[in-house]
């Protein structure tokens, strides 16, 4: 019982479980922003990552199938949220694939207003990210960088489209590199989110 992360005699102890700890923190300021904003519009949290989501992605990953791994769901839980959004007309259905049993969701124009009010709710944290000073800024993105690639190898985090999953990027010693665009990568240029994600066989 005694040896958790969220015992605090452990985390006195082990630096990895006081991290953890400081984690879940920070996970609870960004769900709480997110239902603050959700409670204001009158849709669910999920239904506002969907839209957000949709909103900066490619049309291939905008499906129930899809949507179900981006947030670690199950696919009647994103279906119920599409009903909504759909019932709302914030949302669109194109059915145009080859596959007239899947389709593609598309944001409406009075989704797009949706969008705009909602987007920045994490500003709230970000905003704090900012005052770091830069080198502190760039250790941090550096170590949840390799984190998030760690917690998707080990089956964990179920979606990731970072450059260090990706078969285009290269580590040569210490430096990085991207054969898609032919370039040397700053850490700081480390995607987390790449729209040329294509993942390492």
């Amino acid at each position: 019982m005694n040896e958790s992360t969220f015992n605090p005699e452990q985390q006195e102890k082990d630096i990895s479980s006081k991290i953890v700890a400081g984690l879940e923190r920070v996970s609870e300021v960004f769900k709480k922003l997110l239902w603050e904003k959700a409670k204001l519009i009158g849709l669910s949290p999920i239904q506002i990552q969907i839209l957000i989501f949709i909103t900066f992605h490619k049309r291939d990953l905008c499906n129930v199938s899809h949507l179900a791994k981006e947030f670690n769901v199950t696919k009647p839980t994103i279906s119920d949220a599409i009903r909504v959004l759909h019932k709302k007309e914030l949302i669109i259905k194109d059915y145009s694939s080859s596959d007239n049993r899947s389709y593609t969701i598309i944001l409406s124009e009075k989704g797009k207003e949706i969008v705009s009010e909602t987007q920045g709710f994490s500003n709230p944290l970000k905003n704090q990210v900012d005052n770091f000073e830069q080198q502190e800024k760039e250790s941090l993105f550096e170590t949840l960088s390799t984190l998030i690639h760690k917690l998707n190898k080990n089956g964990i985090l179920s979606v990731q489209r970072t450059c260090y999953g990706c078969k285009f990027y290269q580590k040569n010693d210490t430096s990085h590199f991207c054969n898609l665009l032919n370039t040397q990568l700053h850490t700081t240029e480390i995607r987390l989110d790449c729209s040329d994600f294509e993942i390492k066989n």
